[in-house]
This record gives structure tokens, sequence and C-alpha cells, in this order.
């Protein structure tokens, strides 16, 4: 039995590998589809800088399923489609949230694109892929700022509508952490959230991703994530094979095509309206969190 830092050294080894290996034709066809400006041609390069990008992540979970003895309970109430759009709306507790999507989700939907904090573009390798795979960068600003400088109000829900303009060309599931950040009990204090295991959600985004990818979401699937072990794990624990167990619980959601016809932004009745869709979504996942812990018993 090798030692915990052994096993997270050969399975961050391992992933650096297939990282170095796909992140070179993946940015190759990024740079042909941002060179020629042909719809036709951007759309196949699309393709196959998707295929690239779930290849890499099979490479990953391989990785994971073969270095660690982590136990990968994934629960969906409803088949999955490749050919589908989705939104997925899901909790955010720690770095292992992404493997714990990737197990559940790859080539089983299309490959899922985040709204990424603009700061993770200067990750090495992974910040090129981030963006050859067009993920939209947010720059979120703190009150204070917006206070100072009115004219940045509004700036991250432009991104977001300019990101999903992109992905009307390919089926895609969209990733949101309505939380918007991961959750902690300082957090949670800090807050006054009326959540037990939950932070606040935000609204703001998701609207405008449902106003523009309405038509073509098959559903949303709502993902609630829980640690059996208790407090969240790091990614290197889960490098280093210290997570036994992740739960996955994935529910399809049928959305009212209500949701996607109002105007977020200018209709103080809609945005309300649809708040309060958002803080019912909540309720019910803190309460199935609570279920979830009670099973584990």
């Amino acid at each position: 039995m090798l030692p915990p830092w052994l096993i997270g050294t050969l399975s961050c080894l391992m992933m650096l590998l297939f990282t170095l290996i796909g992140i070179g034709p993946m940015l190759v066809f990024a740079l042909l589809k941002a060179a020629i400006p042909v719809k036709a041609f951007q759309r196949h390069c699309s393709r196959i800088v998707m295929w690239i990008a779930e290849t890499w992540a099979e490479s990953i979970n391989w990785t994971f399923n073969r270095m660690t003895p982590t136990q990968w309970d994934i629960r969906c109430d409803a088949p999955l489609q490749a050919d589908h759009s989705y939104l997925v709306v899901c909790n955010h507790q720690s770095w292992v949230d992404i493997p714990a999507l990737l197990q559940a989700f790859n080539r089983k939907t299309p490959y899922f694109k985040f709204f990424l904090k603009k700061e993770l573009i200067w990750i090495p390798f992974l910040g090129l892929a981030f963006w050859a795979l067009d993920y939209p960068f947010m720059k979120r600003y703190s009150k204070a700022h917006l206070a100072r400088h009115p004219e940045d109000q509004g700036k991250d829900l432009e991104i977001t509508r300019r990101a999903c303009e992109k992905f009307q060309a390919l089926p895609v599931t969209v990733v949101n952490f309505l939380e918007g950040t991961r959750f902690t009990t300082a957090k949670h204090q800090q807050q006054g959230s009326p959540f037990h295991s939950l932070l606040k959600p935000k609204s703001g985004g998701i609207a405008f991703v449902m106003a523009a990818l309405g038509e073509q979401m098959k559903s949303m699937l709502d993902v609630t994530l829980l640690y059996p072990e208790g407090q969240p794990p790091g990614f290197w624990s889960l490098l280093c094979g210290r997570v036994e167990r992740v739960v996955v619980d994935i529910r399809q959601v049928e959305l009212d095509s209500a949701l996607f016809k109002g105007d977020y932004e200018n209709d103080p009745q809609f945005r309300a309206f649809f708040q309060d869709w958002v803080n019912q979504l909540w309720l019910q996942k803190d309460a199935r969190l609570a279920q979830l812990r009670l099973e584990q018993r």
C-alpha cells in the first residue's frame, strides 16, 4: 500500500501528463476557430475542441478511479442525453465538486461550461483550456466598488449575455453554482443565510442564461453534492485517496416557460417572481441535503 503523499504525487503527475497531451491540439483548433470567421468551420472546430476536452475529462476520471479508493455515489432520476442542452444548478462546497461533476456527466451530456472567476485564467495550462472552451470569465465587483464606479454595474450580466450567444450554436451543459462561492461556516454566518447548509443563492446570472437558452434546453438538472465524512475535503485530500465517498444526487426539474420570457433586469415584478422560484429551489435543496445526511447514518 503506497503512502497517501505518494498516491497524491503520482495522481497529480498523471493529470499533468494528460493535460499536456491535450492542451496543444485543443489550442490549435481554438486558434483556427478565432482566426477563420466562417461559422460552419468554427462550429466544426468547436466540436473538435469539445471532443478533446471530453477525452481529457475521461482520462481524469480514469486517474481517480484507478489511483484512489473514492466511491462516487451517483444517483439520477432521469436518463441523460448527449444531444440536448442542460442547465445544471449545484451547491458549491469544495474543489472536489468539479471532479464529482466530471464523474456524473462526462459523455452523458454535452461537455459543460462554467462561469469562472477572472483570476482562474492564470492557472497554468488549465487557464488556456478554459479560454479554448469559451468559458466566460467573470469579474465580481464589491458593493463598495460599485458605489465608487457605477459604470461597472451590470458588466457580469453582459458577459453572461455574450457567452450565451456562443452557446446557442451547439448543445451545451451550463453549470451554475448559484451561491457564487464555496460554502464555509464563516461565510454562512456572515451572510445570515436562512438556509441550514447553503449560502444565499444569486439569481441574476441564471435568469440571463435561461432567457438566452430557454428554447434549446431540455430541462434543468438540480445537483446536490454531499461529502458524508463531514467537512468538505480539499483537492489534495482527493488526490491522496483520503476521500472515501462522494454523493452526487441529480434530479431533473421541468421548467415553467414563464421563467424564460421575462425581463429580469428591467421588470421588478418578473425579478421578484424569479427570485422566489430560486429561493424555493434552494429550500428544497437544503431539505434534500438534510435527507441525504440522514441516509448516511
